[in-house]
């Protein structure tokens, strides 16, 4: 099979993840906004296939999720959901296999700014979407619900995707 063909089929297998992590979470949104199910693929889609499959993956998989299970609701979330996930699909791919060229100790800076601005788009689509129908998002609630709320997610997501990304190297290092 060939590099293109791989990839294409690696980002099916992740999408495909982040349409079931979810169902951990018992579909529970506090739930899933405190684990960011749909994080982990998404991230590792950019880092394994490229900026490209990471950036659509992330476009992708708030609305396939919406309109396949009902969750998250299509509009705002979703909107404000793919937003948030296609900045980090394609930042972390950038950063990680771009610029520090796929040193693993790189791993961590590029996720760190991944997650940084992914919730900058975050807070700045939900500023938009929620302002078009009068709802206010203040600074505050930016700071709780895009960091306070999601520290056990962003702890997961520092914890088990360099280890994965490792465990990709050495199984493809080991063919």
């Amino acid at each position: 099979m060939d590099k293109h063909a791989k990839k294409f089929v690696m980002a099916g297998i992740l999408l495909a993840l982040g349409l079931v992590l979810p169902f951990l979470t018992l579909q529970i949104k506090e739930i899933g906004d405190s684990l960011l199910p749909m994080h982990l693929p998404v991230m590792l889609c950019g880092i394994f296939c490229g900026w490209k499959y990471g950036l659509v993956c992330g476009l992708l998989l708030p609305f396939m999720r919406s309109m396949l299970f009902g969750m998250p609701p299509m509009y705002p979330n979703a909107v404000w959901m793919a937003l948030e996930l296609a900045g980090y699909g394609c930042t972390v791919s950038i950063l990680y296999t771009g610029i520090f060229k796929n040193r693993f100790w790189c791993i961590y800076p590029s996720l760190v700014i991944a997650m940084v601005l992914g919730r900058i788009i975050w807070g700045l689509s939900k500023l938009a979407l929620l302002g078009l129908s009068g709802q206010a998002f203040t600074f505050g609630m930016f700071l709780t619900q895009g960091f306070v709320d999601a520290v056990p997610g962003i702890i997961l997501q520092l914890i088990l995707i360099p280890f994965l990304v490792k465990m990709q190297e050495k199984a493809v290092g080991a063919i």
